[in-house]
């Protein structure tokens, strides 16, 4: 069989099986209700079956045509014959669409096997059809967006996704949290797309074509002011989607809202579709022809969505809307390698832009799969307490030691520590920004250290934010009758957790595996096949140019897992026994340990929130119950609201402008219809004189 017609039945697989995922469930759902011999077919275990395989076989599909791209060299093109007035319609795959369908399909495929036992609360609860419907066009439109190859095919996708992403978010519609969440989703993405259709249209205007292939030909023959143009609007429309700072309000609203298996596909692929249309337009599109100060305003969004994104998350107690903040910081890592690349471009090292876009690409994979865990992780402590408050929680490692362990690793992974896969893409990030160093460029001089310094600090940062979040849910004694009653959640569940987790130690231990996939890649947008990181077979990283440095994974992993097993060897040789002693723990002189002696997820991040006080803006309300002896304090509470600066000084003041200019045109709105008609012939009149 030809790759060609192999790579063709995969596509069709991929179709076919999202769409029969999303029509089965709802037909069979609501031919249920109108007919006796389909009713048994319509049970919501069958119907869940159904749905969830049907996905699952799509991303596999997916996964495995991603690859037959990666690994051949040979792209997927798919050319609808008829022509229509806009032009052919075509879906084109080649390295940097199958990259990124690569990772959508491989986090849809562990989500889809993690929703068998999640969705569990569904049952007899919400209509299970119609969140099958929603969830694999979703699947569809975000795997297909990336192989659109036509500008007007690339919206309908794109409207699509964001549509969908809408009705899960709202899925639980009667939770008014639920509908503002959706709400201001709806309103953000739609600003993005407009700025979109803006972009695409200004294509049009100097290459009188909707094909992109077109717009990478014609590109180098723009007036001098149009690259720019194009440059902010591809920022503010695809920014969006992917939550850079300022245009991230709607993130940490919607993620925590929708279901946790919705919330870990919106976190850990949807966004990087914002990514994809980034390094589309600016390396495919406009590589040609890169000013310096391009790079240099993308490093200020990285530096500023990473530091800002993590500073958030350790203020917050509910557990999904923390790791929503962390995805705007690690959509600025990935921006870090990104921003660092053009700046290289601009001056001419592109053997350097390449190993920058290297590891932003990497972080990319990673990211899908360390977020994607840590979301999963929440939706099993969700499932197992009804509870995503950080402060209600407490002592689960006792009753949920999977969910426990597998949330430890995406707290590792994430913390970019080693041997997982967050160490190396941020290793990779730090080295392309340090070799920029040898660069003369005053500019690189003062923008490279600092992005490197605030890097550093945004891990550092990190870290600590999921001791925070780690050691406050899993650790000590339960705080609440929902963390007392807590059970662990069903195998599909845990499974699908621990491939993710099992996938952030291969990725992390292994890279060459990725990076082997990546240098062609990334050598090819950059215009430059990079020398380095060249994969050793030992698996060392080695990056020129100038002073090598090199980085072993796997021996960083053999090193840690030695500094365990070598003293328990040695012991064991010496005929020592592990012994376990049980002790009381001291409590200050009262008979024993009570949940409230414990640290409070505030009381662990307050040290830090002094520290970035001015950013945090702070207000604490203090309020003490009637005493009973001047000693004695029988109730205090204590309550804490940090202020967004975004909103109250940028989006809050735009809503009170668009709210005046909206009473403005409203008496424009009589309700008179002679008033309408008379508007209808003054436009007619307006018409005539312009036609003459």
């Amino acid at each position: 069989m030809e790759l060609q017609t192999f790579q063709f039945l995969l596509f069709c697989l991929l179709l076919g099986g999202y769409t029969a995922g999303a029509a089965i469930p709802i037909l069979l759902s609501f031919a249920g209700r109108r007919s006796d011999p389909v009713r048994k077919f319509a049970d919501p275990r069958i119907l869940r079956f159904v749905g969830l395989a049907a996905a699952i076989i799509a991303s596999v599909a997916g996964l495995a045509l991603s690859l037959s791209v990666l690994l051949s060299g040979t792209p997927f093109h798919l050319e609808f014959q008829q022509t229509f007035p806009v032009g052919a319609m075509a879906f084109h795959a080649d390295s940097l669409s199958a990259f990124f369908l690569l990772v959508i399909s491989l986090l849809a495929a562990v989500v889809s096997l993690y929703s068998f036992g999640y969705t569990d609360d569904f049952l007899g609860r919400r209509n299970i059809g119609l969140f099958l419907l929603l969830y694999n066009i979703f699947l569809l439109t975000m795997s297909c967006v990336v192989f659109a190859a036509h500008a007007l095919l690339f919206l309908f996708l794109w409207e699509g996704m964001s549509l969908s992403t809408f009705f899960l978010i709202n899925f639980d519609h009667e939770d008014r949290a639920s509908r503002r969440a959706g709400f201001l989703y709806v309103v953000m993405t739609h600003i993005g797309t407009a700025f979109l259709v803006v972009l695409f249209a200004l294509f049009y205007a100097y290459t009188g074509s909707f094909s992109f292939q077109a717009w990478h030909d014609s590109m180098s023959s723009l007036p001098a002011a149009v690259p720019t143009l194009i440059f902010l609007l591809t920022l503010a429309g695809f920014g969006t989607k992917a939550g850079i700072i300022p245009l991230h309000i709607w993130l940490p609203e919607a993620h925590p809202a929708a279901p946790s298996n919705v919330s870990a596909l919106m976190s850990g692929v949807m966004i990087k579709t914002g990514i994809y249309g980034i390094v589309r337009v600016l390396f495919d599109f406009l590589g040609a022809s890169i000013p310096e100060w391009w790079g240099v305003v993308v490093l200020g969004i990285a530096v500023v969505s990473s530091v800002l994104g993590v500073l958030y998350a350790l203020t917050e107690h509910d557990l999904k809307r923390l790791l929503a903040f962390h995805s705007i910081e690690n959509i600025g890592i990935i921006l870090m390698g990104v921003g660092a690349s053009l700046l290289f471009i601009s001056l001419g090292d592109r053997p350097l832009a390449a190993i920058a876009l290297i590891a932003g690409l990497y972080h990319v994979l990673n990211h899908a799969m360390f977020k994607g865990l840590l979301f999963l992780g929440a939706g099993s402590v969700m499932h197992g307490t009804h509870t995503k408050n950080i402060e209600k929680l407490g002592g689960l490692i006792r009753k949920m030691p999977w969910t426990s362990f597998f949330f430890l690793v995406g707290a590792v992974a994430i913390s970019a520590l080693p041997p997982l896969n967050g160490f190396v893409s941020e290793w990779l990030t730090f080295q392309a920004l340090l070799f920029g160093f040898q660069l003369t460029d005053l500019t690189v001089k003062i923008a490279v250290p600092l992005t490197v310094a605030l890097l550093a600090l945004t891990g550092a940062l990190a870290a600590a934010c999921f001791v925070k979040a780690f050691g406050i849910t899993f650790l000590g004694v339960a705080r609440s009758e929902h963390a007392e009653n807590a059970h662990e959640s069903v195998p599909s569940m845990t499974v699908s957790m621990g491939i993710l987790a099992l996938l952030c130690l291969v990725l992390g231990v292994v890279p060459g595996l990725t990076i082997g996939i990546l240098q062609p890649l990334a050598g090819s947008l950059a215009g430059s096949v990079p020398a380095a990181p060249l994969v050793l077979n030992n698996n060392v990283l080695n990056v020129p140019p100038g002073i090598s440095t090199h980085v072993s994974p796997g021996a960083i992993a053999l090193l840690l897992l030695a500094l365990v097993a070598v003293p328990l060897a040695i012991g064991a040789a010496l005929g020592g026994r592990m012994r376990k002693r049980i002790a009381m723990t001291w409590a200050c002189g009262l008979p024993g340990v009570e949940p409230q002696m414990q640290y409070t997820a505030t009381g662990f991040s307050k040290p830090i929130r002094l520290i970035f006080s001015n950013i945090y803006r702070a207000t604490h309300e203090i309020e003490v119950s009637e005493e009973t002896s001047p000693y004695f304090r029988p109730d205090i509470t204590y309550a804490l609201k940090t202020e967004s600066v975004f909103l109250k000084y940028l989006y809050e003041p735009t809503y009170a402008v668009v709210l005046r200019a909206a009473r403005l045109f409203r008496a424009v709105q009589t309700g008179r219809i002679q008033t309408y008609l008379a508007y209808i012939f003054l436009a007619l009149i307006l018409l005539l004189l312009f036609a003459r």
